[in-house]
This record gives C-alpha cells, structure tokens and sequence, in this order.
C-alpha cells in the first residue's frame, strides 16, 4: 500500500458509493445479515473458547436444536448447504445407492456434482411440473431392486420450500416419508428455505420436518438473515454415528464453531426465523400482487414462500437486467426467478414493478 495505513486504505474505499445494479431480487443470499445475529457474533467474540465445538456457545444451540426438532434429534453444524446436503446424505448412502430427487433440486443442479464426487452415489432426476416429488412420479424409477448390475434405489430427497417456490404440505411428506420407509429407504430434506415453508403453512419446524417421517435434513440459516452456518438434523440416532469423522473428512469441522453457534442460537430464540420468513414470503405477495396485473408477464408457479416465478418478454430483459439482479431459469420462455428477503423492503418492490412496467410497456 505504499506505506498508506490500514486506515488510510479503507477510507479511500467507496463503501458508501451506490451499487450500480440492485441485487435485492437475485436470491435472498444477496441479503446482509440480521442485526441481532451480528450482535451476537460481536459478543462472542470476546475473550476466548474451546474449539471444535466443545465450547459452551455450540452446547447451547444443540441444547435449543433438541428443543425445536425434539429430544432424539442430533444437530451438527457445518459453514454451508452444499455441505449439509451431501455430507448429510454421505452419512446414510453407499457408492452403490441412488438418490431420486426432482430435475430442478439444487442438489442436482447447483452442487457442482458434489453428491457424485464425494459420495459416489448416483442422482436420478425426476421431472416435476412445481418442483415437487410424489410417490407416483418416483415409482417409475423404483427399479432394479436386489440387482447387482443396478445402482440400488435408497433416498428421496425433496426440497422445502422447493426450487420452484412451492411448499409441501405435512400430508405430502407423511405419503412420501411412508413410501419411501415401505420400499426401505430413506427421506432426506434440503431445508434451506424451511423457515419460509413453516411461515407459510404456519406451522412450527418440526411439524413440516421431523414429525412427518424426514430421517435426515438439512437446515439453513444463511438464507434467513445469518452470516454463514447450515446444520445437519438427524431424527434418528443411527444415522449420526460416524458423522462426527464424516463432518471432518469433509473438511466442515469449524475450528472457531461459536461464530456458526451464537447466530443459531439467535436465529431460533425468540422466533426470529418466523419473523424474518414471514417478512420475505409477506413482500414476494406483494411482488407477486403487483406484477401479475401487468398484461406482458404470466407468473408460472404458485407464490407460496419468497420466490415469485415469472414469464418476462426477452426482449426487455436486458433493460431490466441494467437496473435488477436476478436470474433468468429458462432461457426457452425467458422464465424468472425473483426472491425476496428478510431485508426486502415494499418500496423496493414497488419501485421494481413501476420499472418493469414502464420497460415493458416503452415508455
């Protein structure tokens, strides 16, 4: 830096400057985190703590995970979903197994073919018209069965709220979770969004989750107003066994794991998940209210947590793009995808809708 002080340098760093593109309705990762979680992460950053997860702070949120997904549960913390997703499932499947999941799971389409790298495992993707599996759209695949010549039918994996936005109602899982037990295998679920899905269906974690017959999930934070952290709920105590070498073979044992502890804690006390939830699914209603009354657009999925799914004309897309950040999911209909976050607010939803409006119409 020339000699410059440390001082000198961040001040001359434009962090006030405007951003030229607004990245609110990109993904609800695009969001900053809740000031109540950066307090907590600033108060246990004084002084010092075992590390591992043996400190006091990991202890407490296991404690309260217990209180919220029941007494048999078993939490592990890891710094990300990727991690959650295949470590998790690494922990109950062989090379041998397949997992089915639908066509557009992030398990299959955003983990970089993680799940085959590190579990060895084969991914059967089952098209959906929402995103959501049924026992009727899995049998077909439900072959080979004892066969030594065929990867070995043994987790369906469903997404909560699903990447289409949709939600599984309790009854949905019940069928699946039963399903997949009679033909003896296993219910996983990427909860990444699980707290909008609950917020939605108001109704507690645990009712969407343990409680209908999921064995393993994955349960996010950073998509709710934490910095970093998922965590790995097992329902039941079998599966957990080895993941303790598991977690650190896949290189997610946190060293510092308080920092991960203290937003847990804080995101599951006081019903700060539901509010943060309730928030965003409260304004991707209002996005979807607003857009649906301009002609040009047809909204293509149910908007039941905080994504809202939309047909944009091709041709006003970069327009728009100049302005908002958000991604494009089918470049065949110039399908949309528009989250919505903890952060939202009303006038950037409106102000939104007034630009599409205006970039549609020509004006």
């Amino acid at each position: 830096m020339d000699g410059a002080s440390v001082e000198d340098f961040l001040k001359g760093l434009p962090l006030d400057a405007p951003m030229a593109v607004f990245a609110g309705f990109g993904s609800d990762n695009h969001a900053g985190v809740h000031p109540d979680i950066l307090k907590a992460l600033e108060k246990v950053n004084n002084g010092y703590a075992v590390a591992y997860g043996l400190d006091e702070y990991t202890t407490s949120a296991v404690k309260l995970f217990k209180e919220v997904f029941g007494q048999n549960a078993e939490a592990y913390l890891v710094y990300n979903g990727t991690a959650a997703n295949i470590l998790g499932l690494r922990s109950v499947t062989d090379s041998f197994h397949s997992i089915f999941c639908a066509e557009s799971a992030h398990l299959t389409v955003h983990e970089c073919c993680g799940p085959e790298r590190f579990i060895g495992c084969k991914l059967v993707n089952i098209p959906t018209p929402d995103g959501k599996l049924t026992a009727d759209l899995i049998t077909p695949y439900l072959v080979g069965i004892g066969d030594p010549h065929m990867a070995q039918p043994h987790v369906i994996s469903i997404t909560q709220s699903s990447e289409k936005g949709t939600v599984y109602r309790p009854g949905e899982i019940r069928k699946l979770a039963e399903f997949a037990h009679r033909n003896r295998m296993l219910l996983h679920m990427d909860g990444a969004r699980l707290c909008n899905a609950a917020a939605f269906l108001d109704m507690d974690l645990n009712e969407i989750s343990g409680k209908t017959g999921v064995d393993v999930l994955s349960f996010g934070g950073t998509k709710n107003g934490m910095m970093f952290g998922d965590a790995v709920v097992f329902f039941n105590r079998k599966f957990s066994e080895n993941f303790e070498y598991i977690r650190k073979q896949g290189m997610h044992l946190a060293s510092k794991m308080r920092y991960i502890a203290a937003q847990f804690t804080t995101l599951l006390s006081n019903e700060l998940w539901l509010r943060n939830a309730q928030h965003a699914n409260t304004m991707a209603q209002l996005l979807h209210q607003e857009l649906k009354e301009i002609p040009e657009l047809q909204i293509t999925q149910k908007v039941e947590a905080n994504a809202v799914f939309v047909n944009i004309p091709k041709k006003n897309v970069p327009a728009l793009h100049k302005r908002y950040d958000f991604h494009i999911v089918d470049e065949r209909t110039c399908e949309a995808r528009l989250m919505c976050s903890f952060s939202t607010r009303k006038e950037d939803v409106l102000e939104f809708t007034r630009f599409i409006r205006t970039t549609v119409h020509g004006k």
